[in-house]
């Protein structure tokens, strides 16, 4: 490896690394790569998240490139197909979720100017910096992800419990959970 330290949970697979790297802890603003991991983090319930990692390209196949207009227009039949595709993780009410959350995304964008504002306000429009030490400082739920979990299941998005929102949350930078000992952290 090159020498880095970093958070623990990433190992030294080489795809882990890169999203670690890369992208975890990374604000993100755009509307499209904030509905693909909507859909990757439900993808990911009960599952690690370099299983839905490794499969991330044939979901990009699957969905149109998270294109939230043209998911939102998958008919049964096409979600179907999607069900075969042995390059995702083949499960029924994961699959359908991905259009039912694309219609209610849609809504928000409507009803916010985009699902970016709706989004970022529960962080107050700014990352939201925590400390940990070790990976056992670091919570599953906190009350930003409960509420940002409630206000997503009363607009009729699935797969978005309070845990996966957190994880969502870390995973486009709206938390910074980067350990105290992780170079992403020094660097910061």
């Amino acid at each position: 490896m090159d020498g880095k330290i970093r958070c623990g949970w990433c190992g030294t697979d080489p795809l882990y690394v890169a999203y670690h790297d890369e992208e975890w802890g990374v604000p993100q603003h755009d509307d499209r790569r904030l509905f693909e991991k909507l859909v990757l983090e439900g993808a990911q319930a009960g599952l690690s998240w370099i299983t839905v990692l490794r499969k991330r390209e044939a979901y990009r196949k699957a969905f149109h490139g998270f294109d939230p207009a043209k998911v939102a227009a998958m008919t049964d039949a096409e979600l179907e197909a999607v069900l075969q595709d042995p390059g995702i993780v083949r499960n029924r009410l994961k699959v359908f979720s991905a259009r039912k959350n694309a219609l209610a995304f849609l809504a928000v964008q409507r009803e916010f100017g985009s699902f970016d504002a709706f989004l970022w306000a529960f962080v107050g429009g700014k990352t939201k910096v925590n400390r940990p030490k070790s990976l056992a400082d670091v919570p599953a739920v906190t009350p930003e992800a409960e509420a940002l979990s409630k206000a997503l299941k009363k607009r009729d998005f699935t797969f978005v419990g309070p845990t996966i929102m957190y994880a969502y949350m870390q995973s486009l930078g709206l938390v910074d959970d980067h350990l105290a000992t992780c170079w992403k952290r020094q660097r910061a």
